[in-house]
Order: C-alpha cells, then sequence, then structure tokens
C-alpha cells in the first residue's frame, strides 16, 4: 500500500510541474529581434563600439523592458523606459569598452515585465592590439585591392 501510495504521490508531483511548465511566458513570444546574435568582427583595443538590437513588439499590447542586464561590466545595454506598444519597433543598445584583448562573447539578458522567462542577446568579435589592428587592416586593405 504504501508503494502505491508513493507512486501516485511522485506521478502528482510530476505532472504538476510539468504543467506549471507549460503555463510560463517567454519573452520570445511577446518581443521579437531581427537578431539574437551580433558579430563585432575585429576591433581595436580600447576603441568602444556599439550596436542596436531592433525588435518588434509582437504581443496585443504594449509591452516594458524591466531590464536588461550584461554579464559583465565590459558591456553596457540601454533600453526603452516607456512601453513599446503593440506592432511596433524599438531598439536594445548593447555597448562594448574593448579594454581587454582577445575573443569575447557577451550575452545580456532581457527581462519583459509580466513575462517569466527572458530573452537574450549576445556580442561576440575579437579585441585586437593597436599593433595588431593596424597589421590587419593593411592585410584587408591589400586583399581587397588584389581582387
Amino acid at each position: 500500500m504504501k508503494k502505491i501510495m508513493l507512486v501516485f504521490s511522485v506521478m502528482f508531483i510530476a505532472v504538476a510541474a510539468f504543467a506549471q511548465q507549460a503555463t510560463l511566458k517567454k519573452a520570445d513570444n511577446v518581443i521579437k529581434f531581427k537578431e539574437t546574435v551580433y558579430d563585432f568582427g575585429k576591433i581595436k583595443q580600447g576603441v568602444p563600439v556599439t550596436h542596436d538590437f531592433a525588435f518588434t513588439n509582437i504581443s496585443d499590447k504594449p509591452v516594458v523592458i524591466e531590464t536588461a542586464t550584461a554579464s559583465c561590466g565590459c558591456t553596457t545595454p540601454s533600453w526603452p523606459q516607456a512601453p513599446v506598444a503593440k506592432g511596433k519597433e524599438d531598439v536594445i543598445t548593447a555597448g562594448f569598452n574593448a579594454a581587454a584583448l582577445g575573443i569575447f562573447g557577451k550575452p545580456i539578458t532581457i527581462k519583459v515585465a509580466g513575462v517569466d522567462i527572458p530573452a537574450q542577446i549576445t556580442i561576440k568579435g575579437e579585441v585586437l592590439s593597436a599593433e595588431e589592428y593596424a597589421k590587419f587592416e593593411k592585410e584587408g586593405k591589400t586583399a581587397k585591392t588584389a581582387k
């Protein structure tokens, strides 16, 4: 009898957990980004860069972007403070300070009011030293003129 009760208890908990997951709202069902990843390519160290991630409100009512949170202090997102009307577009701007050398990939988490699961956008690229960047530019120009 105890085994039967245990089995039914486990089944009840599992069904309740799955039912709850099905009712969670996703930001991707409310806002639609034109792109979710942007590659800056090779950039020069110490020269900040920005990119605008355009999105559309695909819900049937205005949406409010509560926060856009970066994974580190080198990335600074900014987002619309006013509600975005149904069917309208706006942008989230991702800034990157390019202070550290090397390859980077920085996610930004977008929290939408009234939505359980946030959206995510990502910037990536490679920061080169001034010398490496000058060499890269020279090689790039040479390759273009050789074609």
